[in-house]
């Protein structure tokens, strides 16, 4: 995948972009079992900037953040799907369960996050004011989360995995 890059490999990255006088932008997420929301948002935040940087959740992090049983797919997976959309120009992965230390490492001129969010709830919202970013609010209403989805995949297909007749 040459979309997944290293933190050291990123900040060469933006330390090129930045003397091509590019603006770095920064979204961040578990990205589990991805859905139209997800893709919204990264669409919407690819427009708040030239480079389109993804920092995605590492299964440890998600299995602390969202409990057992999650993420459903790895993180190499969910680094591939990301690194497919066309939006996304780098993705890293982060063992954190926040984006603090790689906002403070790469200082993007934009941090942006989903709509469950608004620019004062951000919870990174300090650090990046702190270097001088701006936070945007990207993507659309929020339409799902994968948390609501997985129960519905559960009572669709039942516990076994077998379809359910409609």
């Amino acid at each position: 995948m040459k979309k997944l890059k290293t933190l050291p490999q990123l900040r060469a990255i933006v330390r090129r972009e930045r003397a091509r006088r590019r603006t770095i932008v920064l979204a961040n997420g578990g990205f589990d079992l991805v859905h139209a929301g997800h893709i919204r948002y990264l669409e919407a935040a690819k427009t708040c900037g030239d480079v389109l940087i993804v920092a995605l959740n590492s299964d440890a992090s998600v299995r602390k953040l969202k409990g057992p049983g999650r993420p459903v797919l790895p993180e190499r997976e969910r680094a591939e799907i990301l690194a497919a959309f066309g939006c996304v120009d780098y993705v890293t992965v982060f063992d954190e369960p926040n984006v603090e230390r790689i906002l403070r490492e790469l200082r993007p001129d934009v941090h942006a996050k989903g709509s469950d969010y608004s620019k004062r709830t951000v919870p990174e919202r300090e650090t990046v004011l702190a270097y001088g970013g701006r936070i945007a609010i990207a993507g659309g209403p929020k339409i799902r989360s994968t948390s609501e989805v997985i129960p519905r995949i559960l009572i669709k297909f039942g516990k076994r995995g077998r379809s359910a007749r409609a």
